[in-house]
């Protein structure tokens, strides 16, 4: 048992030693992340940005821009998983304007994302100029305003400050305004991706970056960067854990009349930085164990966790391979009683989503509104019926319970902080299959979009992971009540691994020093006092 006691006591000195600095980083920059302003644009900022779209007679349906471009878009790359007979679909078809040219976004069922002209159906790619249009309409700066113009500053296959956005690329990247303003523009739609300034970027840098080993990509390290993650999250799991087990070993509260230490103290220490490390850590102790194992449950160690997002051959199967005859014809207009109910300058996007032979046309406003359209030949919305007949040809024999119209989030599918309903919407319909895992799939009713897909492994991680790292469920979820929750833990993880920084290199000094420092610190403190005092006086 003795030996046991001590191999725990060297596991947590040496592994506390060695991700001190790792763990204090941690802490101060999951700090900056809860107050990162967002730079990395989401679906409400996109619209909000976008251009007025007023449609104009003579611009091309998607089915003639979609059958012009086909000689171009046989020549875009492959992903490496198509198949060489593979029909290609269509995912998603949005008109917008982009640097005033009309555009129809396409989506298709490889994967591949890029824009036809609705002009010449030609496939478009934005040039620097366009995309210094862009940036300055994005900012809603002009030459008349006398205000500084967009510079252009390089087009990048790659960027540290974009993640999963590879379909996407090359992107442009421009700076803007006096405030070190940036954004970065999708060559091939012409999207802003990224907006942000100096003191966004100095977050990112100060939080994400840090955060999650960046720095190993810019090293060009990037293929081992999960597994540092996933190492160090294990490591630091087990020196939480050890270093729990012993603040309750040595804790001594004199419960019941048993005994305490010395003067009456309930823990060993006498030391400044000592008491501090074993009260942070007794007390804090397992919120940062929590933290610490569902780091390492993030980078999903052998792949034990499943994914919610649908993958694209359940996208396919879902939505069918027909695409409709109204989808394709419809000649690009936008109603005057739309135009009169929102305000025509409101409206900045069009867009098609269709299941099977059935299809929607949705009109997006600037501030996040989906308004149904009424053509001849599309519906208003998918009906309960036709949403379960798509989910039929994913989910095969399975069998589907009767779907629950959620008019609020649930556990498993809610808006982050940084989300609103745009990104996340409501109403949704949520559909229970009767299979081993228990599966729940959530679609949007209005566009019949597949939102997620939840099953029992992912269930399993929203709880080992999100819920303890984020603190995102029940009344925490609320602000000020997550702020106060989030700021005293983070605070004690910071006092908690200063004192280990403190008290390891201490220990470092005492095992690795020479011996005349060792045989310094072995001399009592009175004595060394009045040493050095009588030193003082003979030179006096």
């Amino acid at each position: 048992m003795k030996k046991l006691i001590r191999l725990l006591y060297e596991v947590h000195r040496w592994l506390g030693i060695a991700l001190a600095v790792f763990m204090l980083m941690w802490f101060f920059s999951g700090l900056v992340i809860m107050y990162s302003p967002t730079i990395t644009q989401t679906r409400s900022g996109q619209l909000a940005h976008a251009e007025t779209l007023s449609p104009e007679v003579g611009w091309l349906s998607l089915g003639e821009a979609w059958e012009r471009s086909a000689q171009q878009r046989q020549t875009l790359a492959k992903p490496k998983d198509a198949k060489p007979d593979e029909v290609v679909g269509i995912i998603d078809a949005r008109l917008v304007r982009s640097a005033g040219n009309p555009l129809w976004l396409i989506e298709d069922s490889q994967g591949q994302r890029f824009a036809l002209s609705a002009l010449d159906g030609s496939l478009h790619k934005t040039s620097i100029e366009e995309a210094l249009t862009i940036a300055d309409y994005w900012h809603g700066r002009s030459e008349s305003a006398g205000l500084a113009q967009a510079q252009y500053l390089a087009t990048l296959d790659k960027t540290i400050l974009l993640r999963n956005q590879d379909a996407l690329s090359p992107f442009h990247q421009i700076a803007i305004g006096d405030d070190g303003g940036q954004v970065l523009i999708s060559e091939k739609t012409g999207e802003v991706l990224h907006a942000s300034n100096t003191v966004s970027r100095a977050f990112y840098w100060a939080g994400n970056w840090l955060h999650l080993f960046k720095p190993l990509e810019a090293l060009g390290y990037g293929k081992i960067r999960n597994d540092v993650q996933l190492w160090s999250g294990l490591l630091a799991t087990v020196a939480t854990l050890t270093g729990l087990i012993i603040g309750w070993l040595r804790w001594r509260p004199g419960i019941g009349g048993r005994p305490t230490y010395s003067q009456g103290r309930t823990q060993p220490y006498r030391e400044f930085w000592f008491k501090w490390h074993f009260w942070t850590g007794l007390i804090g102790g397992t919120v940062m164990l929590f933290w610490a194992g569902s780091g390492f449950l993030d980078t999903n160690p052998n792949k034990i966790f499943s994914q919610t997002n649908p993958n694209r051959q359940e996208i396919m199967r879902y939505m069918g391979q027909a695409l409709p005859e109204t989808m394709m014809a419809w000649q690009p207009v936008l109603p005057l009683n739309l135009a009169m109910a929102v305000g025509g300058e409101d409206v900045v996007e069009l867009s098609w989503k269709h299941l099977d032979h059935a299809a929607v046309l949705i009109a997006h406003t600037r501030d996040g509104q989906r308004l149904p359209q009424g053509v001849d030949g599309a519906k208003s919305r998918f009906d309960e019926a036709s949403l379960l007949a798509a989910l039929s040809r994913v989910i095969a024999k399975t069998t589907a319970a009767s779907p629950v119209l959620l008019q609020d989030y649930d556990d498993y599918y809610y808006a982050r902080q940084d989300q609103s309903q745009v990104e996340k919407p409501l109403p949704v319909w949520r559909v229970t299959l009767a299979d081993d895992e228990n599966t729940q799939w959530y679609i949007d009713p209005q566009d019949g979009k597949l939102l997620s897909k939840v099953d029992r492994r992912a269930r399993i991680f929203r709880w080992a992971y999100s819920a303890l790292h984020h603190w995102d469920f029940g009344w925490l979820k609320y602000r000020p009540l997550w702020d106060v929750w989030m700021l005293v833990w983070v605070s004690f993880g910071l006092v908690l691994t200063v004192s280990s920084l403190v008290i390891g290199w201490r220990r470092l000094k005492q095992t690795f020093g020479f011996k005349k420092t060792r045989a310094r610190k072995q001399t009592p403190r009175k004595v060394r006092y009045a040493m050095q005092g009588a030193a003082k006086e003979q030179q006096l």
